[in-house]
């Protein structure tokens, strides 16, 4: 059975943020799709220190709830990444749990061909900005996005507030059913997925 892992961004577990999730839960479960999220938010994450002991280790050097999911992801075929819209921005939590876990499992956990989406919650601006910087973690890692009618976002400043938003559960539940249409067509061309080049690397050590 295909899965969807699922990401809270938000440090309330039933939140706006949530209540966005849960509505893209109830059509994945809807269409035979496995789901499971995980709360981030609400826990302690450090950032990124560029040790780079992940590139020996295949794993981040702070054992915490990144490595965790790192294994979850790996047996995943879509990622979800909701988060709330702090000062025209996701989170902090959110964005240094996503800079870990994508560079300490860049070799480790294959993700060519997994479907991402992102979801934000604001209370009036910033959603489209933070929509695009969490795009960012799947087009540079060859993760094709799936998209809704609208940007993927709810408003509200409570998660009561999101049930009146009636547009933007309605895009949570058209954005859950093309990620599950995505993710079933591409679970029968996994012998045709494109090899890719990866012999470059530009770098300028020379400062030309």
């Amino acid at each position: 059975m295909a899965k969807v892992l699922l990401l809270n961004g938000s440090p309330h577990i039933k939140g706006c943020t949530a209540r966005a999730l849960e509505e893209m839960i109830r059509v994945f479960e809807q269409e035979g799709i496995e789901t499971e999220l995980v709360h981030v938010g609400s826990k302690s994450i450090r950032g990124c220190i560029a040790c780079n002991k992940c590139t020996e280790l295949g794993r981040c050097v702070f054992d915490d709830l990144v490595n965790e999911t790192a294994e979850k992801l790996a047996a995943a075929d879509g990622l979800v990444v909701g988060s709330p819209v702090y000062y025209g921005s996701p989170n902090g939590t959110i964005l240094s749990f996503m800079d870990r876990l994508f560079y300490s499992s860049a070799d480790s956990v294959p993700k060519k061909m997994k479907v991402g989406a992102s979801v934000v919650s604001c209370r009036r601006g910033g959603n489209s900005a933070s929509f695009d910087v969490l795009n960012k973690y799947f087009t540079i890692s060859e993760m094709p996005v799936a998209a809704s009618n609208y940007w993927n976002q709810v408003h509200g400043f409570t998660a009561e507030d999101v049930e009146k938003d009636l547009e933007g559960l309605q895009t949570m539940r058209n954005l859950a059913h093309n990620m599950a249409f995505m993710i079933k067509s591409f679970a029968g061309m996994k012998d045709e997925c494109p090899q890719g080049e990866y012999d470059s690397f530009t770098s300028f050590p020379d400062g030309k």
